[in-house]
């Protein structure tokens, strides 16, 4: 007698013979359909990607272990909700945020400079798009410590919005989606943030 075997997470599949690693729209149907070669590819494309971000903004090795462990937990517990009509990478992102977020919200005696009431920083000339900046700046290895510093003073709030705006490359658009926030929300953050990070470089360097 032939048994019947349903799809479901635990079963194997073979990936189709047209199968392209690259073609991610067909990694993500066979993955929802339980193909755990698919899931294991997914996981392969984004692993480095989560960590790094991960790493980013929990400032710990360890913390970003786990944080990627429970980003992919997530991702394979609840990806027949990925609906596609964003990238696989932003809801990536999404999940990170919200991992890295409770757990900074745990850590009561982590202190970090509050910028939400400093009007100041809305001043245009204080404001300045890291993502733009010439390659020769970037790459100054004493220019990335300082920056590294002040980015690390700011909140995880903001932390993640600029860092996914500003170092990850996302659009306005797919950075509200990643953080849960309106467009003016991360408009306004990004704003004070740049604006933050940009004082502190010019303290740094007048010292």
């Amino acid at each position: 007698m032939k048994e019947n075997n349903k799809e479901g997470v635990g079963n194997e599949y073979e990936l189709p013979a047209s199968y392209n690693s690259s073609d991610e729209e067909v990694i993500i149907d066979q993955a929802k359909k339980g193909n755990k070669k698919a899931l294991t590819q997914l996981v392969k494309n984004y692993e480095q990607t989560v960590y790094n971000f991960s790493f980013k903004i929990c400032r710990d090795r360890d913390k970003a272990e786990n944080i990627m462990q429970e980003t992919f937990y997530s991702m394979v517990k609840h990806l027949n909700q990925f609906d596609s009509k964003s990238k696989l990478s932003t809801w990536l992102y999404r999940i990170v945020a919200n991992h890295c977020l409770m757990q900074a919200r745990k850590e009561k005696n982590r202190q970090f400079v509050s910028i939400d009431n400093d009007e100041s920083l809305y001043e245009e000339k204080y404001a300045v798009d890291y993502s733009r900046l010439p390659s020769k700046y970037t790459e100054n290895e004493e220019l990335k410590k300082i920056l590294d510093t002040a980015i690390s003073k700011l909140s995880p709030d903001y932390r993640m919005i600029f860092l996914l705006r500003d170092v990850e490359g996302l659009s306005t658009e797919e950075t509200a989606e990643a953080a849960g926030i309106t467009i003016p929300a991360v408009k306004s953050r990004l704003h004070r943030a740049r604006a933050f990070l940009r004082n502190e470089l010019t303290e740094a360097f007048q010292q």
